[in-house]
């Protein structure tokens, strides 16, 4: 069930339920038919809306099911920006990946039911291009976030960075695609994470 979020209007609960139903109708259509075979009309008309309003809210087909974009562009800078004092960007983001993984959050890369997800994903190549542009989304926005921060170097250390987290949840995604035994799979994941971060450590970044 739905919550109110704190500072929330009724208007912008409206819209945010109303993307997240459209989210929804869309990323069940796509699974049981596959991304490619299913048009924006025929989503439109099972959330019933109109197409006008399914792109209001997703500029691209594409977002409807990679919807989790522009909350891992907030996050990932986020955790810099609102990372504790004396905490490092680095440590920041350390604690976001793992806060991610322990919770099964989609964007923490495993997860029991996310095999189906990526199923359809590698299955379309617009899908991967689009997921492609949403590491370079995250990649500026938390260059940016590191530059308002002071790091030196901005851009490699979001680049590196980006480029390890993505590197990790590619060998996990692929081994839960596999069929792999969920339990190895998560206990490899944090321990791969934990390296990358330590590897990242060790560069100075």
């Amino acid at each position: 069930m739905d919550e109110n979020r704190p500072g929330e209007s009724l208007r912008e609960r409206k819209k945010r339920e109303t993307r997240q139903r459209i989210s929804n109708v869309a990323t069940l259509m796509f699974r049981e038919r596959g991304f490619d075979q299913v048009t924006v009309a025929e989503v439109a008309q099972a959330a019933g809306v109109s197409a006008m309003t399914v792109f209001n809210y997703f500029p691209r087909k594409e977002d409807l099911f990679l919807d989790r974009i522009p909350e891992a562009v907030k996050a990932f800078a986020g955790a810099v920006r609102d990372r504790a004092p004396g905490e490092s960007p680095l440590a920041a983001l350390r604690r976001l990946a793992f806060r991610f993984i322990d919770a099964r959050h989609p964007l923490g890369g495993v997860g029991e039911g996310f095999p189906g997800f990526w199923h359809v994903v590698a299955d379309s190549p617009a899908l991967r291009a689009r997921a492609r542009e949403g590491a370079e989304e995250v990649e500026q926005a938390l260059a940016g976030a590191l530059a308002e921060a002071g790091l030196a170097e901005p851009e490699l250390v979001a680049a590196v960075t980006v480029a390890a987290y993505r590197s990790v949840c590619v060998v996990s995604v692929r081994r839960q695609l596999a069929g792999d035994p969920f339990a190895e799979v998560v206990g490899d994941h944090r321990e791969r994470m934990g390296a990358a971060f330590d590897a990242l450590e060790r560069m100075g970044l």
